[in-house]
């Protein structure tokens, strides 16, 4: 009996050292720092071709804490990444709770364009409907948030990477998924690109982001997935919860609804910048 049970175990341990692997050689490059180096595609599938210069490549191209860190909350603490995020997106959030779902996507888009020196699309609507405008901002106006918001001159123009994210520490503060969600483009599937965004507004609502796409010889597509969460966190690109032999990759394929770790959204809730 006690020899039954010590061969299982062995052959136990045999298969998962297979698996494991399989899919370490097949889906994940633990030594890759961004997120195309670190995540291979699936058999049967390539990489959408992408712009030089474009947000997907932008996106592609984000830069990945080590393999096996952690999420940080804004304080400081660790977010456990059980079923949930498989690398973590190398950004600095500061220590207020300002980096939620719908911040994250906004600093992503606002740091593609500041790096492209594309400062006067850099805009975000406040939830009460003003246009906070960075060009305003670089002139030495600041916000006052009295009504539904207004500018004020304050100081002298200037366009440090600082001031930039004293911007957008002033966006976090005003806006969320509800604002974003109206100011974005309703995006049917069959278009969908890097850079949509699956967002729901509301209190509370939700969103994460598309960073890669990957397609096969039927135009079938699969992406990965990035989102913060509450309370302030850095960026973590998703695991999906349905389909393990996927890793970080996400198919629609003959499905309704999209369902992450901590948010199921429907295919209707696709938007685009």
């Amino acid at each position: 009996m006690k020899n039954k049970i010590y061969n299982f175990f062995i052959i136990f341990l045999f298969f998962a050292f297979q698996t494991f692997i399989y899919a370490d050689i097949n889906y994940v490059n633990p030594k890759g720092m961004t997120i195309e180096t670190r995540y291979n595609v699936p058999n049967g599938y390539k990489r959408v071709k992408v712009e030089k210069e474009s947000f997907a490549e932008f996106l592609r191209n984000q830069k990945l804490k080590p393999y096996g860190e952690k999420a940080l909350y804004y304080n400081g603490r660790e977010k456990s990444n059980r079923g949930i995020y498989d690398s973590v997106i190398d950004v600095e959030i500061g220590k207020q709770n300002l980096h939620q779902c719908a911040d994250a996507i906004m600093l992503l888009r606002a740091e593609y364009l500041y790096s492209k020196k594309e400062y006067s699309k850099i805009n975000f609507h406040f939830t009460s409907g003003f246009e906070a405008k960075y060009s305003k901002w670089m002139e030495g106006y600041r916000i006052s948030v009295k009504g539904k918001g207004a500018y004020v001159k304050k100081t002298n123009p200037s366009n440090t990477y600082k001031d930039f994210k004293n911007y957008m520490n002033v966006v976090f503060s005003y806006c969320g998924t509800l604002s974003l969600e109206k100011e974005m483009k309703l995006q049917s599937l069959d278009k969908m690109k890097i850079g949509d965004v699956f967002i729901k507004g509301g209190s509370p609502g939700h969103a994460v982001i598309i960073v890669d796409m990957a397609e096969n010889e039927k135009g079938e597509k699969i992406f990965i997935l990035a989102q913060s969460y509450m309370p302030a966190q850095q960026t973590q690109i998703l695991i999906n919860p349905n389909n393990k032999d996927l890793g970080v990759w996400y198919s629609l394929k003959g499905k309704d609804e999209l369902i992450t770790p901590e948010w199921d959204f429907s295919i209707n809730q696709l938007r685009s910048f």
